[in-house]
């Protein structure tokens, strides 16, 4: 084989970890904030239920966009779609940095503060990072075909997710150490740095690559709709305790503002070492389909629910995160990779853009919903949590469309 062939070979190969490491990216800087966003809201004088507003505005920004963006990065090309997304993204978390500082300076307040919350954390950085996993979904979809490897690729996703759940534990929880704008000042310049790097790296397809006008795909098609019912519960009950975690940590633990940030670290840790060690291992090396993920992830973040209802004190409560963010983990790619499979290549952006658009939409209402049923008693949005995954749990026990699924012709 001749020096210019093995380049074009190594040119042609698929940039999966590079797709994963945007994937990793714009997570990372999500949830580096994750610790810090209750006692920032209390520090800038916003209610409880504002904070949840503004995810719930993040989260229907990602519905309305979800579904284009998936489409998108099958007619103009993963890396167009990628570099928007992050080029919104850097823009939108700088200036909400900046709308912090003067929260926590006093210099703004009330409703203009709410208002500009909304508008870049919620409707921004919503809208950007709505692109980034369907487009890695999509991705993964079109570059495997058999049943192993399209749920290992997208065990991948999840893997990366639950990389940058940690070290967003990691960063944020440490840095809030330093203070609340420690955090706000470092997630701009990750979401820089990825700009740069999916701008230099990042290889655009061949124009025979792409499918000018991707098909769409209705959320009511047989194939997928057990699928999205099934991640649509799991999804939301978890929308009902991860914006309440911090409110949990500080009001069961007596903990002032800066130590809540860092115990809340603690917990999105375990939750992100429960997510890898599921698909970076379990997954990977059970060979188990996507029904059998489902049921046995959905039994294992049930446990974990019922765990996280009483107050029985720090380490419970951080185990309880744990199982919760292990079973999800085991289950999210039986999610993922089952419809895919049943679906041909011009379907999976549409697919992909249904699945993100599934996943916003729990986050719409459960974040409002869990915020003031806090405030009515604290365990009723992890009661809630629980009731809704064991509904998931029987739901993937009895229905046909979770047995062992076969894939669809190209």
């Amino acid at each position: 084989m001749t020096t210019s062939s093995t380049t074009r070979q190594s040119e042609r190969k698929p940039q999966i970890p590079l797709v994963l490491g945007a994937v990793f990216l714009v997570y990372l800087g999500q949830m580096t904030l994750n610790p810090i966003i209750a006692p920032l809201a209390r520090e800038v004088g916003l209610a409880a239920w504002q904070v949840g507003v503004t995810i719930s505005t993040a989260a229907l920004t990602l519905v309305l966009t979800s579904q284009y963006w998936g489409r998108r990065s099958q007619s103009a090309g993963r890396k167009p779609v990628l570099v928007t997304a992050f080029a919104i993204a850097t823009v939108a978390m700088m200036l909400f940095t900046v709308v912090a500082w003067l929260g926590m300076t006093g210099a703004l307040a009330g409703a203009v503060l709410f208002l500009l919350f909304l508008v870049l954390r919620g409707v921004g950085f919503g809208a950007a990072i709505a692109a980034v996993p369907p487009t890695a979904q999509a991705y993964i979809a079109d570059v495997t075909t058999d049943e192993a490897t399209r749920v290992k690729g997208m065990a991948g996703v999840g893997a990366v997710q639950g990389m940058a759940m940690i070290g967003g534990a990691v960063i944020g929880g440490a840095l809030a150490g330093l203070g609340l704008l420690a955090p706000l000042i470092v997630v701009p310049i990750l979401l820089g740095a990825g700009l740069v790097i999916i701008a230099f790296r990042l290889r655009p397809e061949e124009r025979h690559e792409l499918i000018s006008v991707p098909a769409r795909v209705s959320p009511r098609d047989t194939r997928i709709w057990p699928f999205l019912v099934a991640g649509f519960g799991m999804f939301t009950a978890l929308g009902f305790i991860q914006v309440v975690i911090g409110f949990l940590v500080q009001d069961r633990l007596g903990l002032d503002s800066a130590m809540t940030g860092v115990v809340t670290g603690g917990a999105l840790l375990a939750a992100g070492l429960g997510l890898i060690v599921a698909q970076a291992v379990i997954v990977p090396r059970s060979g188990w389909s996507p029904g059998t993920l489902l049921r046995v992830g959905s039994i294992v973040a049930l446990l974990g629910f019922a765990v996280l209802i009483p107050d029985l004190g720090a380490v419970p409560l951080v185990a309880a995160i744990l199982l919760i963010g292990l079973g999800l983990g085991i289950a999210s790619p039986g999610y993922t990779a089952g419809p895919s499979l049943l679906l041909r290549r011009e379907e999976q952006g549409a697919l992909a853009g249904l699945t993100g658009a599934t996943n916003g939409l729990t986050f719409v209402i459960a974040p409002t919903a869990a915020t003031v049923l806090y405030g009515v008693w604290g365990p009723l949005p992890v009661i809630v949590g629980a009731a809704i995954m064991a509904i998931v749990a029987a739901f993937v026990m009895i229905h046909p469309r979770f047995r062992r699924v076969k894939s669809s012709p190209a």
